[in-house]
This record gives C-alpha cells, structure tokens and sequence, in this order.
C-alpha cells in the first residue's frame, strides 16, 4: 500500500467512487481510495438505482441533474458497460396543493434546462396504460428519469479513476485517524498506514463512525428502507423492450418501476424503523435486515389497485436494508470545522441519484477551496451542538415518513423539539404563539387569536396565518411591537490585532467605536460567505452578530482566517438573547424603563450603547431588519424575561404586540434586506448582489476577494439583484420562481412574499443586466402562471429611511 498521497477517501460506495473519479478530472491524480470491505458496500449495492432528477430544492436538481447527465455518458467516457435505463418518470398528484407543488418544480426544472410536463388524467393513461386515474387531478413527467445499476455504475466510476491515475484500496479497513504536526493526516488501517495532506470521510451509514475518529459528531441514523421485486408480469413481457416510466405515488407514498418483465414496489412508509442505535456490527457489509412486509401492507394493496397487475404476480425477492439519514434526509458534506483538510462528504439518504454531483461537489471543495454551486442545505456545519442523537433519530423518522411529503414554502414540522428554548418561550407559549424552529431555536412565527381564518397552515397560496401577520405588521408600522429573536450567532473578537485582522476580512468599513455597520464577507472568488452586523466597542473589541442557523459555518470561517497571534474570537451566542422592540412608540416605551437618554442627539441611527432595563444593562442597537424606529436589545439570558414582561408591562397603554417571523419576513421584504444563504450566497458577489456601498475597492489593506471584485468591476455584471412589484393573484412568488421578458428567462426570485404595509405582493431577484433598470416591465411564473412585475427602485419602503431615523 502507498504511504503517502495528496488525498484520501474513505468509503468506497458510490459516492466515494465519484469523489475519486471527480478528482482525478480535476487532475488531482495522487489520490487512494480506501475500502474496508469491496466495492459497493453498504448502501450501494443494494439500492433500487432509481435516478431522479425532480426535487422540491434548487441546488438538489443541480446536483441530481449532474448526476444523470454524467450516467449517460460515463460507459463511453470510461469503456465500462452500465446497465442505465431512461425511461422517463411520472408522479401523480391527488390533491390540489400536489399539484401546486408540481407547477413550482416545473418553472424550476426548465430554468435549468430540463423540460417537464404537466399531465392530464388522460395523458398519463397514454404514458402508462396499466394506471388507474379515476381520482387523480394531474401527473408530471420527467423525460430523463430512469434507473442504473449501482454495482455499474460504481465500478466505471472506480475505473475511471485508475485509469487517470488514481490508487483504490479494497479490503483495507481504517482503524484510526490523527493529525500530525506537520498538518497532514495519518491513516492507520489494518494494511499500513498512509499519510495525507486531506481527506474525505465517504463513509455511507459508517460515516459517523470515521468522524468519531477525529472527535467529531455526525447527525446520522441508520434507517431500513425496503423494496420488493415481483415475478415476470405477462402484460409487461408482452411489450419486450417497451419499457414502463418510472411511477410515483407521492400521495401514498411509494414509487414503482419496472425491473426486466416485473416490478419494483418501494414505500416510504410511517412505520420507519431505526436500527444500530447503539453501534454498527462490525461486519455489516453486504447483509441485509429480515422481510418485514407487515409494515408496508397498506401500501402494497394502494399500489394494487393503482396498477391492478402488480397485484397478479408473487413476490419474487424483498430486499430490506440499511439507509443513512441525517436528520433532514440531505447528506452531510464539506469542510469538518477545526480540522484543516479534513472533508465529510456522506450520509446519503439517495446516493445513486446523487452521487454524481456530489462528486463533483466535493472534489471542487476540496481542489479549490469552494464548489461552484452554494451548497449550504447540504452543508455539514448546518448542525451545531444540539443536533444529537436523540434529536437526530425523531427527525430521520419524521423525514422518511414525510420522504414524498409537499415541499410547502414555510411548514414547521414538530419532530425534535423543543430543542433550544428563550427565557421568554413559556410566556409567549401561554399567549397561543405558533413556533418554529431556527438553528435549534424555538421562535414564535406568529401569534393566532380567536376570529382568525381557520384551514391549513401551509399552502403555496397564501396560508390562514396571514391574517395574524397583517395584525402584527400593522402594529409594528403604527404603534409598538417587541420580537423575542433568541439564538443570534454572536462573537466577540479581541486583542491589539483585531481592527487590523478585521478590515482585512470584510469588503467594507470597521466602524467607529459606538456604531455598528453591517458588512460583507467574500471568499477568494468575490462570492459572498456570510454577512455579518459588526460593532466596535473601542480599538481592540468588536462584535460579530449573524445568523443563528450559520453559528458553525461563521466561526469555522472566521477561525480559519484567524492570524496566528493576537487575535482572540469568544463565542458568546449561548450567554445572550435579543429582544426586538420597534415602531413609531419604541422611543416612548423604552423612555418609560431607563433613564439613558434614546434622542436622535445620543443614540442615532446605527449606533450603539448600553442602557439600564430593569436589574440589567442591555446593548442598546439602533438597527433592525423591519425598517422601523427600533432596537436591537441584547440582554444576559438570566434577565431576558423579566425585561420582556417589564416592556409588556409598560407597553399595554401604547398598544404593544407581539409579532413573529413570518411578520418580519415580509416587513424585511419591503426594505429589500437580504436573507443570508437566500438572496446571498457564494454563487453572488456583492456587486451582483446590489450592495456597492458596502464594498471599498480602494482599501489600501486588501481585503479578501478584493482582487476579484475589481476584476468584475472592470468587466461588468451578468445579473443585479433588483426588487419587484408583482401583481400576483393569491399567491406569491416563492423562492426560485423564474423571470422572464417575453418568452426569455432572464432572472430568478431568491425570496418572496406579501408587504402589508404596501399592500403588495414582492419578490425580491436577480435578474440580467439589461433589465435590472428600475420601470422595466417584467414577468414572475407563479404556480405556472406569468404575472406582471415591474422591476423598483429599493427600499420599497421608507426609500428615504425617514422612519429608520425618526
């Protein structure tokens, strides 16, 4: 065996094969693969192959897309046979919200070159003639669907990449895993050991065992899926090699295909059993778990008598096996934070329809530092401490029982919480608030009263909540209104290095002590990582305040650009929470709880103090993101409470409310402030992203993707992001709805919703350059339907920001 390479992969299933052969493309070719058992063990080798391209997620159909594109050329690229079968697929939609949700996929899917269709009762009949339709409301056909072997498909993907260079290892278990001095990896395994300068943990269902290795937690559960082949069917050894499409209940939940003259029937069902709680065996490789058809009954009889023939046949063979499951059913991939070259790349719930574009993805992380595609939903660091295995098992559960659950635009399931909770959570809880989840925290998304619309809480048309958002809306525009928005990510950073470090690090200007600013941080292409709100208490103390979900991914960015001495960075996120309080009454009602003086002469607009509330001094910000008079108070958890009731104590003769986040998403809306891995990810720049003003070219420190920027300064910009009017029916623009002039795309919504205050249906995008002038006449596709949008200038509100600095 080698003793030293550039890379090593651990796990040689069907994704590790692709990172290998994804590598070797990208010419990194002294790369080892290293297998404990044979090739293909472990999920692999016994999936069903099915190779989707429809998902619910953007960055998923790129990723799948990839994926099947790569299929149906790899056998020729690599002289290797593969058994790939395009058949085509259909999903039937029962329900009207089903088919809303098709709608949406389509615009998505043709905006990356992938021409779905919409299908009548009839027409599906003419696609599948064995279907029974008399209940159905409508079908999506995907003309580049199909299944593969994975044996195949692995094995020309292993070839692949021999034949460039690369060294694959089969039967070579790895027993340990350690960091040197020198900053490579050393690999024990039962052959020798190897040293690396990076590694990726491919490891399938075995990959939280690898990162244990290293110290580290991974959210995974292994979860039994399973399927069940049928004898020959006469009907279909009558058509020879006229092969059937791919079918999907999503509705009931099961897909069925096709496998030479029978068929493959696969649930997802309710009953969704965990197993390996404790451990894995150690020598599970190629085994399976026993038939256990009582589970899927139900859905054997729905598939029957969807297509009477399934039901005319036997069981030929039941295959039960192992599927890892994070506890979102994405896999866990990229950077593992405090390990410098160490890369996750597993955990794929759909790994033969995925593993081609994570190859790609992950050999693109790892040569050049960052994948081509914003890869955040699928990005490892999205877990922080409070994903552990008690909340990653009810959430796997949850998720496999939801596999072919409506990808709505807002739903929040209850699986796994409450995980992380407010001092304030009880009180709002007692007053009918409705939560949802946000980085493992509890947050109110509205506040429900008696007399409200009543009906289903997630549709892609406007839900029964938005009659509670209006309420809170109107409160925070004519009275006050006061948000309990625990969990920010904050970080202190200190030391006689720190402005220096810091100035470096964002595009834009270190404020001056007592303000805060919001600014930008870029990687080496321009693309944007993170933005952060920064504030400086004097020369050598500042703080960064981000999103509460991106806790793990903003301190491994900042950590890895950490200078060797000099600069300290403390998490303080756990010790603070932030009590939002705004509106045209705010100055009143905090005036009536400290004596520090809240006028315009000492505490403007983007500055910062701390104030007396209560038995506690309080970070006083003037920022919010809703666009009103306001703060941001930033209180020691042990006193958040008692300031809560004493500004509701206070408030009652001014009006006081409480509002939520689905609130806030639409007031922020109307400001046209951007949403962090929304509207801003490593895929924009700044200058794409219409934030000049945030970016100082001229910094004689440089800054991080400095160079880069200039460049595209100089070239000019492919797309800006620009707000729109629609004139939407009932219905918004949700994320990623396409743009259009005339029959051209032009553009892409990353965020969308209704302005109560403007009384407007918004959709905030990126659109091509030529049409990004303020007065252009555009068009927005919502649930299959062109409506008018004309492109404004922002903020949409308050363009003067008038109240802002009332």
């Amino acid at each position: 065996m080698k003793t030293h390479a550039e890379m090593v992969i651990i796990g040689g299933g069907a994704v590790g094969c692709s990172a290998l052969y994804h590598l070797t493309q990208l010419g990194v070719t002294d790369a080892v693969l290293l297998e404990r058992d044979e090739l293909t063990a472990g999920s692999t080798w016994h999936a069903a192959g099915n190779c989707p391209n429809f998902s619910t997620s953007w960055n998923l159909i790129k990723l799948q897309r990839h994926s099947t594109r790569l299929y149906s050329q790899l056998a020729q690229r690599v002289g290797y046979d593969i058994n790939y079968h395009i058949t085509g697929s259909i999903r039937l939609a029962h329900t009207a919200d089903r088919v809303d949700e098709f709608k949406h996929v389509v615009s998505q899917a043709r905006a990356q070159g992938i021409e779905f269709e919409m299908l009548t009762p009839a027409e599906l009949r003419d696609r599948y003639p064995f279907v029974t339709t008399d209940d159905l409301k409508a079908g999506l056909y995907d003309p580049y669907d199909g299944d593969i072997d994975p044996a195949q498909l692995t094995q020309a993907l292993a070839k692949g990449a021999r034949d460039a260079g690369a060294t694959i290892h089969r039967h070579t278990r790895v027993t340990a895993i350690k960091r040197t001095a020198s900053g490579e990896w050393r690999i024990t395994t039962d052959k020798g050991v190897i040293q690396a300068q990076k590694v990726i943990n491919a490891a399938g269902y075995r990959g939280g065992e690898v990162a244990a290795m290293v110290g580290q937690y991974l959210p995974i559960v292994t979860l039994s899926h399973q399927y069940l082949v049928t004898d020959d069917i006469p009907e279909l050894a009558a058509r020879g090699s006229d092969r059937l499409p791919l079918l999907r209940d999503p509705d009931v939940s099961y897909y069925l295909r096709q496998e030479r003259h029978g068929l493959i029937l696969g649930p997802y069902e309710w009953k969704a059993t965990a197993h390996w709680l404790d451990a894995i065996p150690d020598q599970f490789a190629h085994q399976l778990f026993d038939d256990d058809l009582g589970r899927i009954e139900n859905y054997i009889e729905a598939a029957c008598e969807r297509v009477p023939i399934l039901g005319s046949v036997g069981i030929k063979r039941v295959i039960n096996g192992p599927i890892p499951y994070a506890p979102d059913g994405n896999p866990l991939m990229g950077p593992a934070p405090g390990l410098p070259g160490f890369y996750h790349c597993c955990a794929f719930t759909f790994g033969i329809a995925q593993a081609g574009g994570a190859g790609k993805l992950i050999a693109e992380w790892v040569a050049h530092g960052t994948p081509e595609w914003d890869m955040w939903p699928l990005d490892s660091r999205r877990y922080l401490d409070c994903h552990n295995h008690k909340f990653t098992l009810a959430k796997a559960i949850e998720t496999y029982q939801n596999e072919y659950g409506i990808g709505y635009p807002a739903e929040e399931r209850a699986a796994g919480r409450p995980a992380k909770t407010s001092p304030a959570y009880s009180r709002l809880r007692a007053k009918g608030a409705k939560f949802g989840a946000r980085g493992g925290w509890e947050r109110a998304v509205y506040f429900p009263i008696a007399g409200d619309p009543t009906g289903p809480e997630t549709s892609f048309r406007r839900p029964t909540w938005h009659a509670a958002v209006a309420r809170e809306c109107e409160a925070v525009q004519q009275r006050v209104a006061v948000l309990d928005l625990p969990g920010f990510t904050k970080f202190e950073v200190s030391g006689a290095g720190a402005r220096d470090w810091l100035d470096r690090m964002v595009t834009g200007v270190v404020p001056k002590p007592g303000r805060t600013a919001l600014n930008y941080f870029c990687n080496e292409r321009g693309g944007i990582v993170t933005e952060m709100t920064l504030t400086t208490f004097d020369a050598d103390r500042y703080w960064l305040i981000s999103a509460a979900a991106g806790e793990r991914h903003d301190e491994h960015w900042l950590r890895e650009h950490l200078p060797a001495s000099g600069v300290r960075i403390d998490n303080l996120s756990a010790r603070y929470g932030t009590l939002i309080v705004v509106g045209p009454r705010s100055r009143d009602l905090l005036s009536r709880l400290t004596a520090a003086d809240l006028s315009n002469t000492h505490l403007p607009w983007l500055s910062v103090r701390e104030i007396e509330l209560g038995y506690t001094r309080a970070l006083a910000m003037r920022v919010n993101y809703v666009g009103e008079l306001g703060w941001e108070l930033h209180l020691p958890a042990e006193h958040l409470l008692s300031v809560y009731d004493l500004l509701m104590e206070a408030g009652e003769s001014l009006g006081i409310h409480d509002f939520g986040l689905y609130a806030m998403d639409s007031l922020r809306l109307e400001k046209c402030y951007r949403g962090w891995k929304g509207d801003l990810t490593t895929e924009y720049t700044p200058f794409m992203a219409s934030l000049d003003r945030f970016v100082k070219l001229d910094k004689t420190c440089g800054f991080l993707g400095q160079e880069a920027l200039r460049r595209e300064a100089a070239s000019g910009l492919r797309e800006r992001f620009v707000p729109l009017l629609v004139d939407a029916a009932d219905a918004d623009a949700a994320a990623v709805s396409i743009v259009f002039r005339g029959a051209e795309q032009v553009g892409l919504v990353t965020s969308g919703g209704y302005g109560y205050r403007l009384r407007q249906s918004i959709a905030l995008a990126y659109v091509r350059t030529d049409f990004a002038a303020p007065g252009t006449e555009l068009s927005v596709e919502i649930l299959g339907e062109r409506r008018r949008a004309v492109v404004a200038t922002e903020p949409l509100y308050d363009p003067q920001n008038l109240r802002l600095r009332a």
